[in-house]
């Protein structure tokens, strides 16, 4: 019987300097090197996830911005894609200005990823996160709303505003076209909405690319709330220890803390 294992990044398998520990990548190499079929499900990006998970020789695609794409790890080609259509993009656009929210937002432009803000609405948390990728070529600056949200959107996210996310998150979540997920950065306790077109979910995602792989089988890792639907849908889910108390209720089973290599240390005790 063949199992897709199938882990979050941050918080889950990176440790708190938000790495791959040398004892981690060398158990789950030794997994993959045997035949094993290992992946991530992460918010980031390919390009952020490749850094923060140097050292890992994985072997099968993964799944990026929570649902939004499955890629090949090394090529970084699409292989799956969820976009939100102009209409959709408009109406999150009208609603966010509507509540003075000013989300970074993350799209195809002539060809290109790109993620784009205006400077003069930067919070705090968002000054945070774009500090953090200085020199990244999808970083765009841009001057107006219009701009904001040109090109394919597939992903907004909106951080620590004066406005409580929680109710925007609320009201996109009661309109069925779109998927909204919000939740505290485990790093700075920013409050974080994310919004993605419906379909752009860890769940879609998993069972997509587990069927791509011909896998009988599912065991999921995660820390927080927007790993929920992925473990919903595995057959086998475990929350480390740092996990929020809603993951911990469903799981499988509790395992050791990110900080603890706990998912290697299960695959070490349970797999290999």
């Amino acid at each position: 019987m063949k199992t897709l294992y199938l882990s979050d990044l941050d918080g889950t398998l990176l440790r708190s300097d938000e790495r791959v520990s040398e004892y981690s990548a060398g158990i789950i190499n030794r997994f993959v090197q045997d035949g094993g079929c290992f992946s991530y499900a992460t918010a980031r990006s390919i390009v952020t996830a490749s850094k923060v998970t140097a050292g890992l020789n994985l072997s099968i695609p993964v799944v990026c911005h929570n649902g939004v794409f499955i890629m090949d790890g090394t090529t970084h080609e699409v292989m799956r894609s969820n976009f939100f259509n102009p209409e959709e993009t408009e109406y999150v656009a009208e609603l966010l200005n509507r509540y003075k929210v000013h989300p970074i937002v993350y799209a195809y432009v002539d060809g290109k990823e790109r993620f784009s803000y205006i400077e003069r609405f930067v919070t705090p948390a968002m000054k945070h996160f774009l500090d953090s990728r200085i020199g990244d070529p999808r970083r765009c600056e841009v001057n107006s709303v219009d701009e904001l949200y040109e090109g394919g959107v597939f992903y907004m996210s909106c951080m620590d505003t004066e406005v409580s996310l929680s109710h925007i998150d609320s009201i996109i979540n009661a309109d069925n076209r779109f998927n909204s997920i919000y939740q505290k950065d485990i790093y700075s306790g920013a409050q974080w909405c994310e919004i993605l077109p419906k379909d752009a979910t860890k769940a879609n995602a998993a069972l997509q690319l587990k069927a791509m792989l011909a896998c009988d089988r599912m065991v999921v890792f995660g820390d927080n709330l927007n790993d929920l639907s992925m473990f919903q849908v595995a057959d086998e889910r475990y929350a480390v220890a740092n996990a929020v108390q809603e993951l911990k209720e469903i799981a499988t089973g509790l395992i050791e803390s990110n900080d603890n290599d706990g998912v290697a240390r299960w695959l070490k005790e349970n797999v290999l």
